[in-house]
């Protein structure tokens, strides 16, 4: 018997990471069985793309329990906006269902908070799809610190680079509005508090960080005009636009680039109702950072000191993890067709305290997120691979630290003062915590995937 899946969110994620494989890769041992959206033009999105689906019953955005009465499925996908997931997620393990749910798990420590304890009642459970644990890069980083090669981790240097397009991307969309994504210290940095939480093995305890609007709103330097409202695809000042001409002609045939989306033809009718993805980036309405520096304090006694700016010349990282044995360094140009200079195959370097340098390359894998999504698709549907020396999967444990610590992020901005992960999770949260990571672990190794 097939496993049954419905998705609340029709977003472009919902689409091609969740909808195509399991109607293509998986279609033996899954299928989908419902959709849930707020807008029903996403519906028709669905069925264009994949017309021999056409029939697939479609819900309202309040219909959830109509849904799950009628479709009766095995497992609730969560990939719409990330303040809709609080709501699915725990909807779902009221009704004792599994959920895969996109990153960030939620928004808020208090709507973390509220899942952990929704999971710990019910039998369903939660894996947050956190893909670049997948990365090939990061997994041999993972095995490293896990055979004692740096002994005990003391510090972490983390400096994320996000380039003019990709950067520029998330104050085009919803995420420009820290209502709706908690801002990028939640959104996007959730994903390098996730990675170096399961390297390290470790939990956030406590965080100080500085923060800044720098480059987008209406004070950015390169606006070409103070002048709210516009929108890419019919604005005037686009060759005045640095951030525009630097990705797109001059010619008025053009296409609106999006990053999550592709691209959209100029001056024809976007595929949702109520969705653009072409704001300004300059609008003074934006109302989130896109500079920060962070120090996070460990429960081992590891500390990250981590950046991440989101209008580089170019896309990447550099890591450093340092332990009373040795070091290992790491730098990865991202999308090297965007990167203005020639750039090498990412390899880690690894110092012993008292040895020679070692270089190591890893086989790396074609498919998003530097290979990940191929692999996290295989978990999630055919359940975890048995032989990995550790758990990789990621549970509502790991999903509510991450958004603690990126919520703690942008609290202390604010604030000016450091924040602590149990402030923003809730006073008890170490021991409820403890519980539910013992659970999932146990739940992991029972069930392979959902």
């Amino acid at each position: 018997m097939r496993k049954r899946y419905a998705i609340c969110g029709v977003s472009g994620r919902a689409l091609g990471m969740f909808a195509k494989p399991i109607l293509s890769t998986f279609a033996g041992s899954c299928e989908v069985v419902g959709l849930l959206d707020r807008d029903p033009m996403r519906f028709e999105l669905y069925r264009s793309r994949y017309p021999e689906h056409a029939d697939i019953g479609t819900y309202g955005e309040n219909e959830f329990d109509r849904m799950v009465d009628e479709t009766k499925p095995d497992v609730i996908i969560v990939a719409g906006r990330d303040d809709t997931h609080a709501q699915y997620l725990i909807a779902a393990l009221e009704r004792d269902l599994d959920v895969i749910t996109e990153k960030p798990m939620v928004t808020t420590g208090a709507d973390s908070r509220r899942v952990m304890e929704a999971e710990k009642a019910s039998k369903g459970s939660v894996i947050v799809t956190f893909n670049y644990r997948y990365t090939p890069i990061h997994t041999k980083i993972k095995e490293m610190v896990q055979e004692g090669k740096l002994g005990r981790i003391t510090s972490i240097d983390l400096n994320w680079y996000l380039d003019t397009y990709h950067g520029s991307s998330y104050f085009k969309r919803w995420n420009r509005e820290r209502e709706l994504s908690g801002g990028l210290s939640v959104h996007k940095c959730t994903h390098h508090f996730d990675l170096v939480n399961w390297w390290i093995n470790q939990k956030p305890v406590e965080v100080f960080a500085y923060g800044a609007l720098n480059y987008y709103g209406a004070d950015g330097e390169a606006n070409p005009k103070k002048e709210d409202g516009r929108f890419c695809s019919t604005c005037e000042y686009t060759e005045n636009c640095s951030y525009y001409s630097r990705w797109n002609a001059r010619s008025r045939n053009l296409k609106v680039p999006d990053d999550h989306l592709g691209s959209l033809e100029a001056g024809k009718s976007f595929p949702y109702s109520d969705y653009r993805p072409d704001r300004c980036i300059f609008d003074s309405d934006i109302e989130i950072e896109d500079t920060y520096t962070a120090t996070v304090k460990y429960s081992g006694g590891a500390l990250l000191s981590y950046s991440v700016n989101f209008s580089l010349p170019y896309e990447g990282y550099r890591l450093a993890i340092n332990g009373t044995k040795g070091r290992i360094e790491t730098v990865e140009y991202h999308m090297p067709g965007r990167t203005p200079f020639p750039t090498s195959v990412q390899t880690i370097d690894y110092f012993p305290l008292f040895g020679s340098k070692e270089t190591i390359h890893v086989v790396h894998r074609e498919g998003g997120h530097g290979g990940g999504d191929p692999l996290l698709l295989e978990d999630l549907f055919m359940g975890e691979d048995p032989r990995r020396p550790y758990r990789i999967l990621s549970g509502a444990v790991d999903g509510a630290y991450s958004v603690a610590t990126g919520e703690a992020v942008w609290r202390s901005v604010k604030e000016h003062r450091p924040i602590t992960i149990e402030e923003v999770l809730g006073n008890g949260t170490d021991n409820d915590s403890n519980g539910a990571q013992e659970r999932e672990e146990s739940l992991t190794g029972q069930r392979g995937g959902v």
